[in-house]
């Protein structure tokens, strides 16, 4: 016991000796290396021709199969598209007003036409009540599980809807539901209420969630897309909406879905149907968002993902449903027909292990933020890349999502060809006096220490 005593008081005299520097792995200079990999990626090509009845009724979406306009979809010839090499060809989508086809994965922009202009994009509006619920759900503020009541003016609202009653409890995952799927006004403002009180309490986090996204032509006035002076955004703000979603991989879960039921076990079963057609009739399509108003006119944003290629499909001011089905279809089989996506390295490939001292944990795994991901025509060849790992910061605390470098991707040029954030797989915190202590006796006795 005095033994003990006596080991304890030398260990708290000597820790500052004890105790060395970080090491080389754990202090802030820049660390490099060089790794070399080579993948080959194959992407098959498929083009389908697609029929589609598609009919939308009153000023929005209709949630019923009761369809009154036939619209037979022409898809893009395969070998017309494969050596095409204007992006900006108009001929793919010439009656919107607006389009933009983006690969999901490394968000380039693969055509565009009138990109920026400023448009009612109706209830394409409600990707960003989704992107806000999802965040909600994912940092624990609400689950899907929670009873919402409508309130009168939820209920109230015209136009898409789920037919809620004043007072009708509805939980969470039925209101998302209700808004992805039958684009519901009523679902979407009493999420909002449930949220933040209000609506109007609701769609300031909605404009905050757009500057947060560097967006620069987009500017809400309700959370639903109904027709409202000064209510816009464009067809590259609504492709980056988009994108945001679709990084809430839940959200294929309900916008993937062609019909289900709400209120299932009642006498008041409500059938749903996804108000955008493709899920059913364009390979790979899962999503995302409808929209419909007089000042709108009918718009889409299609995602649709074939092997690792996923690509979203923005277009905007379309005169009926079936062209707007029709010219989407027509920009995901140019992206599929000619493109290509060769994943480097996912968000689960750790890509270096540094050392740490005085922390929870002595050795800490970096992997990338985002997926790195080379775009090309499909006519390029391979490529052999070489990654730079620099490592920037270590200070403690840590958590996942802090940049603590970077890993720049290179080609056989050495020119910089992509450049990502690398983050830390699990969360580091300093070791108190105690945990400190109780680590220096555990390396004195099992021969550990270092005296240099």
């Amino acid at each position: 016991m005095k033994k003990t005593f006596l080991l304890i008081m030398l260990s708290i005299l000597l820790i500052p000796c004890f105790v060395k520097a970080e090491e080389t792995n754990n202090n802030t200079e820049i660390q490099e290396e060089n790794i070399t990999e080579n993948r080959e990626s194959n992407i098959n090509e498929d083009s389908t021709n697609i029929e589609d009845n598609a009919t939308d009724t009153n000023d929005n979406e209709n949630n019923t199969l009761n369809e009154d306009e036939n619209a037979t979809e022409n898809n893009t010839n395969s070998e017309e598209n494969t050596n095409n090499e204007n992006s900006t060809d108009t001929s793919l989508i010439p009656n919107a007003t607006a389009g933009v086809l983006m690969d999901a994965t490394t968000g380039e922009i693969i055509f565009e036409k009138n990109k920026d202009e400023q448009v009612a994009v109706a209830s394409m509006t409600k990707m960003v009540a989704q992107i806000i619920i999802l965040e909600q759900i994912e940092e624990g503020k609400i689950k899907w599980t929670d009873i919402v009541t409508a309130s009168a003016n939820a209920s109230g609202m015209g136009g898409s809807q789920i037919y809620l009653t004043t007072g009708e409890e509805m939980t969470v995952e039925d209101m998302m539901k209700g808004i992805s799927m039958a684009s519901a006004n009523d679902a979407t403002v009493a999420m909002a209420e449930f949220i933040a009180g209000t609506e109007v309490e609701f769609v300031e986090m909605m404009n905050k969630k757009v500057k947060e996204l560097g967006l620069k032509n987009t500017y809400f006035k309700n959370c639903t897309g109904l027709d409202e002076e000064g209510h816009y955004s464009s067809a590259y703000d609504m492709a980056i909406i988009a994108r945001e979603l679709l990084k809430h991989e839940k959200i294929l879960e309900f916008s993937s879905v062609y019909e289900d039921y709400l209120r299932e076990d009642t006498d008041n079963k409500f059938w749903l149907v996804n108000t955008n057609r493709l899920v059913r009739f364009y390979e790979g399509a899962d999503g995302l968002k409808t929209g419909h108003t007089d000042a709108a006119k009918y718009c889409l944003a299609a995602t649709a993902k074939r092997d690792d290629l996923r690509l979203i499909a923005i277009v905007l001011g379309e005169e009926n449903s079936g062209v707007r089905n029709s010219e989407s279809m027509s920009l995901l089989d140019y992206g599929f027909n000619n493109y290509k996506i060769e994943i480097l390295k996912t968000t689960d490939d750790i890509v270096k292990q540094i050392s740490l001292d005085k922390a929870t944990s002595s050795k800490i795994s970096l992997v990338p933020l985002n997926d790195i991901a080379i775009l090309s025509k499909k006519s390029a060849d391979t490529k052999k890349y070489t990654y730079d790992i620099k490592v920037t910061n270590n200070n403690l605390p840590l958590k996942i999502g802090d940049e603590v470098g970077k890993i720049i991707v290179k080609d056989s040029d050495n020119n910089k060809v992509k450049e990502e954030v690398l983050t830390v797989t699990e969360n580091v915190d300093k070791l108190n006096f105690l945990e400190l202590l109780g680590k220096t006796l555990t390396d004195m006795m099992v021969g550990n220490m270092n005296f240099v």
